[in-house]
């Protein structure tokens, strides 16, 4: 899906046009608001977004789709635009800042990009999910052996430093590898890197 909020009725209908034209599947809007009440920020997409808006800024609804956790793909489109603000919203996550009046082949190769971001990052999501799912089924003393694991800690410097038996640790190794599904201690280290869980030091 190809989100538009511009408040210029002309261009965003030349938009829709030419998105759809290329395939794709489009909703366009003329303020920040309508954008947030009709559309679903749940799901992958790409949204082009003009930076002035009659309700508010683009970097500003930006920020509130970060802070919803939204895994759409910005693209800013602005007529004033200035090097500071491209850098700001680069640095936001955006895909591109375009200046207008641009190319259609411009937008149509920054829209490709957003989307696939946005693809790859909704499946990253959701194994980050799966990831912390296998993780809550470890106890308090689980997790806490898991970043000794993951630091290359032998079963008997581990024990020494959580004040327990060797025996124990192995228990608790076993049981980690077990609950979370994977077979080698690599696997286990690439799963906690996923979540950033970090080794102790």
């Amino acid at each position: 899906m190809v989100y538009i909020v511009e408040d210029d009725a002309s261009f965003r209908k030349s938009m829709e046009r030419l998105i759809r034209k290329a395939g794709y599947e489009v909703e366009a809007f003329g303020t920040a608001n309508e954008f947030l009440t009709s559309a679903d920020i749940r799901y992958p997409g790409c949204l082009l977004l003009d930076v002035q808006l009659p309700d508010t800024d683009g970097l500003t609804l930006q920020q509130t789709l970060n802070e919803k956790c939204s895994i759409l793909s910005i693209v800013f489109m602005t007529g004033q635009g200035s090097i500071p603000m491209g850098i700001k919203a680069i640095k936001s996550g955006a895909v591109d800042f375009l200046v207008k009046p641009f190319k259609s082949d411009e937008l149509l190769t920054a829209v490709r990009e957003a989307l696939e971001r946005s693809t790859n990052g909704a499946a990253e999501a959701l194994e980050k999910d799966s990831v912390n799912a296998l993780l809550k089924t470890l106890t308090p003393r689980e997790n806490e052996v898991l970043r000794y694991v993951i630091a290359g800690k032998l079963n008997k410097q581990t024990a020494f430093e959580l004040g327990t038996c060797e025996k124990t640790i192995k228990v608790h190794r076993s049981r980690i590898m077990k609950k979370t599904k994977v077979s080698s201690l690599a696997d286990l280290v690439r799963l906690a890197q996923k979540v950033d869980i970090q080794p102790v030091d």
